[in-house]
């Protein structure tokens, strides 16, 4: 007896061409608006609910939006200084503005626990598919999203000044915000090339 064959209703339909429809968005070129405190909320708690082994939660959040993108601009100025004390105006300038890039930033920490029956490999896909629940929550709200890391995540100084403890690192910092340029399509592989039956 063959299966029925599923019948996709309007909000299916539109789920799938949402998710078709994402792409990233340079940080370079974000501008505001960028999400406002609801929306903000409605993005975070998409991101927590995330497949998640053992109920652990091997993921938290740190934000940066209004001040907190200065305040973060010195705190990296202050650890690019004391490991390159000679480095150029340019050079720390641009250090400086690396948050204001966006109006939002979202820093995803990874946190895996040790010595229990949830693989490690679990937990820090865990926290990926966080960031990927970040993004396309941004996209759903209109918004333009970019995954990176880049040198502070994974500079000693710059985790221990934002608080990581052992067993953190920084999956990603999402920044959040409007494109100021037209997105481009970028080639995706021909599922023929990544899928293969067994």
């Amino acid at each position: 007896m063959e299966a029925a064959t599923p019948v996709l209703n309007r909000s299916a339909f539109a789920a799938l061409d949402l998710l078709l429809s994402r792409r990233s968005g340079s940080a370079k070129a974000m501008t505001e608006p960028g999400p406002a405190m609801l929306q903000l909320q409605q993005i975070l708690a998409v991101a927590s609910r995330t497949p998640d082994h053992g109920k652990l939660f091997p993921w938290r959040f740190i934000v940066f939006e209004g001040d907190g993108r200065n305040r973060m601009g010195e705190l990296l100025v202050k650890c690019l200084l004391e490991s390159e004390p000679q480095a150029s105006p340019e050079r720390i300038e641009t250090e400086r503005g690396r948050f204001l890039r966006a109006p939002v930033v979202i820093g995803v920490v990874s946190r895996v626990r040790e010595a229990i029956p949830i693989p490690e490999w679990e937990q820090i896909l865990s926290a990926g598919a966080a960031c990927q629940n970040l993004v396309l929550a941004a996209h759903a709200l209109g918004f333009v999203a970019n995954w990176i890391t880049e040198w502070p995540a994974y500079q000693p100084t710059v985790k221990e000044r934002l608080g990581l403890k052992p067993g953190e690192r920084i999956a990603a910092f999402i920044y959040i915000g409007t494109s100021a340029v037209t997105l481009e399509e970028r080639p995706r592989p021909a599922l023929g090339k990544i899928v293969t039956r067994f």
